[in-house]
């Protein structure tokens, strides 16, 4: 298996290579759980801590901003080495599950979220650009859309089982379990994956640091790319923050059927993840977001008509989530390519936008919906989904890989 690109490490084996993307991608499902949890569970969370359940939102809306600070640990990952950001995501993912287990105040729980989310934003960009250097890009699809079944395994395996132990031993009971299944992966990556720090001093790093996002900003491709995830995540979040309401208000759908749906999505963004690992690398990466982009925009134009009928609703949703994970995930694989020298850079600088997309959407969804019911959902999310396209179609204009 050559080596693609101008300073990347010796590829390692195969078989070596399966070992550590499937201990990561564990690691990574441990993760996204610890950051997905509080949505189904924060009628739980709210009466364990007894206090509103406004209070657990703002929970989760620290946890997305940590997307946009993470941006700033993609450099040190750049310059420091990969599994090093590795296991410190996997830390402050052990130390503030520990911490919110075994203090289960507000205060100490809203810690506990913000690293988590803090350590799946440092975590990502590390492993990515870790196997995007040891994958040809001919082969990157297959790669990442295999690391993203995390995603998808979060809301199909991870939630469900955190509900049985919430069931079983209290609303506690997720923190430790996290927490512990963090230190187990801070073991097993200490063990499988070997040692590549760098030796840099101090000023160096503040150096290296500045001329990594100096360089993403001369790049056009690289800021297509940072455009590109904002609106199409500004897109998805106002409609994924209400879906339930509006299917709760036109349907009469209770708690337990939404309950069900919420599995549907997972099911959804892993059929979006499966056809991104096998059929990605054979249209194109380049042809897949185009395509898929297309598809999730006109889904979203077709909602208003297919949500007239409870059976038609729910392929359109799931239409959309479907398209939108190829999408994503299709575009994260070209994304680390974009730059080659500072992939983590690029990894963190594409995140931090989606996590600042989702928190606009995330604002808007509920006025939007309030003004115009699902037809103004669909419209909204569709229009700043071709300005997505825009971006992406700008950006990659005259883009070759090499």
């Amino acid at each position: 298996m050559p080596n693609l690109s101008t300073g990347t490490p010796s590829l390692s084996p195969p078989h070596t290579l399966a070992w550590k993307m499937g201990l990561a991608t564990v690691c990574r499902l441990v993760l996204n759980t610890a950051r997905r949890f509080a949505y189904p569970f924060a009628p739980v969370l709210s009466r364990g801590l007894e206090v509103p359940l406004t209070a657990i939102t703002s929970l989760i809306a620290v946890n997305q901003a940590t997307s946009i600070i993470g941006m700033f640990f993609g450099p040190v990952s750049d310059l420091l080495g990969y599994r090093l950001m590795m296991l410190a995501g996997l830390g402050m993912l052990a130390a503030g599950m520990f911490a919110g287990g075994f203090l289960p105040f507000y205060g100490v729980i809203l810690v506990s979220f913000f690293l988590a989310g803090l350590g799946k934003s440092v975590f990502d960009p590390a492993i990515q650009a870790y196997v995007s250097e040891r994958v040809p890009y001919n082969r990157r699809g297959l790669a990442i859309g295999f690391l993203e079944f995390s995603w998808a395994g979060s809301t199909l395996i991870g939630i469900p089982l955190l509900g049985l132990l919430i069931d079983r031993l209290g609303w506690r009971a997720p923190f430790f379990t996290l927490g512990g299944l963090g230190l187990l992966g801070i073991v097993a990556l200490i063990i499988l994956f070997p040692d590549d720090g760098k030796e840099i001093g101090t000023r160096n790093i503040s150096i290296g640091f500045w001329k990594n996002w100096q360089q993403l900003g001369k790049e056009r491709a690289a800021l297509g790319a940072i455009g590109f995830s904002f609106f199409v995540s500004v897109a998805n979040d106002n409609l994924f923050v209400v879906y339930g309401a509006w299917l709760e208000e036109a349907f009469g759908l209770n708690i337990v059927a939404l309950g069900l749906w919420t599995s549907a999505i997972g099911m959804a963004e892993l059929s979006g993840e499966s056809l991104t690992a096998v059929l990605a690398d054979r249209f194109g990466l380049k042809r897949s977001v185009i395509l898929g982009l297309s598809l999730c925009s006109m889904s979203y134009w077709l909602l208003p008509v297919l949500g007239r009928g409870l059976a038609p609703a729910f392929g359109g949703l799931f239409l959309i989530f479907l398209t939108f994970e190829f999408t994503i995930v299709s575009f994260l694989s070209i994304c680390t390519e974009l730059l080659p020298g500072s992939r983590a850079t690029m990894m963190s600088g594409f995140l931090a936008a989606a996590g600042l997309g989702r928190i606009v959407g995330a604002l808007i969804g509920g006025p939007v919906w309030l003004a115009g019911g699902i037809l103004a959902t669909g419209l909204i999310s569709a229009t700043i989904s071709g300005l997505a396209l825009v971006s992406l179609v700008w950006g990659l204009k005259g883009w070759r890989w090499r």
